[in-house]
């Protein structure tokens, strides 16, 4: 049988990959008003807290295990624990934990989850450079590489996101290649051949929502990115059109390709600056429902006293959202019902109300039993509308417009520290946990990064 040779037709795109790289290597340092550098800071914050509260899940003691077995040089932390491991392996884990639960930092445009893989692998690679990198460097190479990672998911989302990929994963690995090509301070040139050799690892598809392997996917997408940043510095090559040629990863990925998102506003519009943090421990869909409960229960009604929740959401909630009867946390995490539940009943979703025992309690099944989800084609992804109808024969209406932890209502800096808190103390102690806490809203001025993740030791 004869193969098809058809050669994919070259759309004249512009050459974006050497753009980028140029961006990555020439913008200048702290080339951005405070704002962006608040929000950097805002990001390695929540980044931090949720890799640390999430060091003993078994997702992540498994993945451990697992690096172990390669008898790793013990370079660099795994945040949260004792453990030391090589680069590559501290990228790999710590980006899972940070995603473990769901808890992580969100650009809402694209769904991106961009910490983890960003944040991930330039911790790790700054703690082996030790006196060579400072957090100036960090930080730098955070907002750049959150900017490439969200600016190629802008040109390719919804459609990209629509075909299956999860879009932290794939494109997270170019985000942190270019953050570590910064670190490292590549040329130009060398920059491009990151980019390049990171574009042929992307990783992560949305059927592993609700598994272990969802949240390798931004840890994958850290070591990749990593591990390509360092194969471009001692001169491994890649095509320089790696990015929008006619077989490159973007034409491939996606039936839309929107060149003007890569290139509109480089250098003056940070997508950092749409980063946003969950209050909530799960998938950013369920949070206007999980809000409306928060606040029925505030108007003092309980689950005994309803008969039935009826949500209009928008079309993704439940697409991505649907488990009805979901059989353990991770699996809840992706249930509107369940979210529903855990709100009225606790007036929270924290990582708690996401134990395997709380999702699998009698009362809490039977209240997800009550909740009916409706598509509305009139309702946005952050907004829902909810109406209980209880025993008593009443009827309340709770309108959630913009959930809490969105654009126009994010969470403080107070809200944040407190969310840190939950997580790390747990883990590190109070006393630890603050000190580790007040380094990293000060890591931009940090001398040096591996006292900073010595404090993330037990």
């Amino acid at each position: 049988m004869a193969r098809n040779t058809t050669v994919a037709a070259d759309t004249g795109a512009p050459p974006v990959t050497r753009d980028l790289a140029r961006f990555v290597t020439q913008h200048p340092s702290r080339g951005w008003g405070d704002a962006v550098e608040h929000e950097a800071h805002r990001t390695f914050v929540n980044w931090l807290g949720c890799a640390v509260g999430a060091a003993h899940h078994e997702s992540v003691s498994a993945a451990l295990a697992a690096v172990q077995v390669l008898q790793p040089a013990p370079q660099a932390t795994v945040l949260g624990r004792h453990e030391r491991v090589d680069i590559a392996s501290a990228a790999l884990v710590n980006g899972i934990a940070s995603h473990t639960f769901d808890f992580d930092d969100t650009h809402l445009k694209t769904i991106i989850h961009p910490g983890g893989p960003v944040a991930s692998a330039l911790l790790a690679l700054a703690e082996l450079k030790g006196e060579a990198v400072n957090g100036r460097g960090l930080v730098d190479a955070l907002v750049l590489g959150i900017d490439v990672a969200c600016r190629v998911g802008n040109a390719v989302y919804p459609e990209h996101y629509d075909r299956g990929w999860h879009i932290t994963g794939s494109t997270g690995m170019l985000g942190a290649a270019a953050g570590c090509a910064r670190l490292l301070g590549l040329s130009e040139q060398q920059a491009t051949m990151a980019l390049g050799i990171a574009a042929s690892q992307p990783v992560g598809l949305r059927e592993q929502f609700g598994s272990m392997t969802k949240p390798l996917h931004p840890g994958a997408a850290a070591r990749a990115g990593l591990m390509a940043a360092l194969m471009a510095q001692h001169g491994f090559t890649a095509s320089p059109r790696a990015l929008e040629a006619p077989r490159g990863l973007m034409q491939v990925f996606s039936t839309k390709c929107d060149w003007r998102e890569i290139g509109g506003e480089i250098g003056s519009r940070f997508e950092i600056s749409f980063n946003t943090y969950k209050p909530f421990a799960c998938g950013i869909v369920i949070h206007p429902s999980i809000e409306a409960c928060v606040q029925l229960r505030a108007q003092g009604i309980s689950a005994a006293d309803i008969e039935r929740i009826e949500l209009k959401v928008h079309s993704l909630v439940l697409e991505l959202t649907g488990n009805k009867e979901p059989a353990d946390g991770l699996q809840a995490k992706f249930s509107v019902y369940h979210g529903c539940a855990a709100g009225l009943v606790f007036g929270r979703a924290g990582e708690h109300e996401f134990d395997d025992a709380v999702v699998n309690r009698a009362d809490i099944v039977e209240l997800r039993s009550k909740v009916v989800a409706t598509v509305n084609a009139g309702i946005a992804e952050d907004e829902c509308r909810l109406a209980a109808v209880l025993r008593d024969g009443r009827r309340i209406d709770v309108h959630i417009q913009h959930a809490v932890g969105s654009l126009e209502r994010p969470m403080s800096d107070a809200a944040l520290e407190a969310k840190f808190h939950s997580l790390a103390d747990p883990v590190l102690g109070t006393q630890r946990s603050t000190a580790l806490l007040q380094a990293a809203w000060q890591v931009g001025q940090a001398p040096q990064l591996p006292p900073l993740a010595a404090l993330a030791r037990p």
